[in-house]
């Protein structure tokens, strides 16, 4: 089975993976900027996410083997490779396992280290989602809040709320399978693994995600990283500064 993608424009290719629990319509204005800048851009939801296809194996080794099979069936070669979080996981591990596919990779607010699991409220609150009797995105949000106190942070998970029929709510993802492995999410890269190529880091100013010690760990996998800080954002940083994170992202690339 081959992945879900939203694809915009003509060039050269950029694929974008997106974050745990997100999908490629999180990225479907940053994409259109992209693609007027003369890129072919592949936003992929990976598997148990968005309109991809659920299965019951879920880790970098399966997500990556997704990817290639993707981009052999797509005939996509010398891609730029922008991953997100844990789409920014997958894409590291994805270019040191098939660094003749990958010409430049680009990591949004990860490190390639070890994380512990920290998304318990998140996915205890989209768990408490009764659709029996939630029948609005409004009382699904007003139950949601409980658990998640960003309303930002809420509207971007909640964006997986769609109409499996008439008056029926449903998420898109496969939450039972993603509770069950959330411990995948936080796996470190591979000791030896490694890319020689141009990578660049981007990370937001008021992120946790990737601190002064993780300059050593990104340089020891990514000899040729550069890092660059977002201002005025924190993890969602394509979101919260889309004008800075573009702007790095296209200097880049281009």
């Amino acid at each position: 089975m081959i992945l879900h993608s939203n694809i915009l424009g003509e060039g050269r290719s950029v694929v974008i993976l997106h974050g745990f629990l997100g999908m490629s319509d999180n990225w479907k204005t940053m994409g259109q900027k992209i693609s007027e800048q003369g890129f072919q851009v592949h936003m992929l939801d990976q598997r148990n996410h968005g309109q991809s296809f659920h299965s019951e194996e879920f880790n970098y080794e399966i997500l990556v083997e997704d990817l290639k099979a993707y981009c052999e069936a797509k005939h996509l070669h010398d891609i730029v490779l922008l991953g997100h979080s844990m789409g920014g996981k997958t894409a590291m591990l994805f270019a040191t396992k098939y660094p003749e596919m990958v010409s430049k990779l680009l990591i949004a607010d990860i490190s390639p280290r070890f994380y512990p699991v920290h998304h318990d409220s998140i996915l205890n609150g989209l768990s408490a989602l009764d659709f029996d009797i939630i029948k609005s995105r409004g009382e699904a949000d007003e139950l949601f809040s409980k658990y998640v106190s960003d309303f930002g942070t809420r509207q971007f998970l909640l964006k997986n709320l769609y109409w499996i029929e008439k008056g029926k709510l449903a998420l898109r993802m496969n939450l039972e399978v993603l509770k069950e492995e959330v411990a995948e999410i936080g796996e470190p890269l591979p000791t030896q693994a490694r890319f020689e190529k141009d990578t660049l880091f981007l990370k937001g100013d008021r992120s946790e995600y990737i601190g002064v010690e993780d300059e050593s760990v990104i340089l020891n996998h990514f000899p040729k990283a550069k890092i660059v800080t977002i201002a005025n954002s924190g993890h969602w940083l394509h979101a919260e500064n889309p004008e800075d994170f573009f702007d790095a992202l296209i200097k880049f690339i281009a």
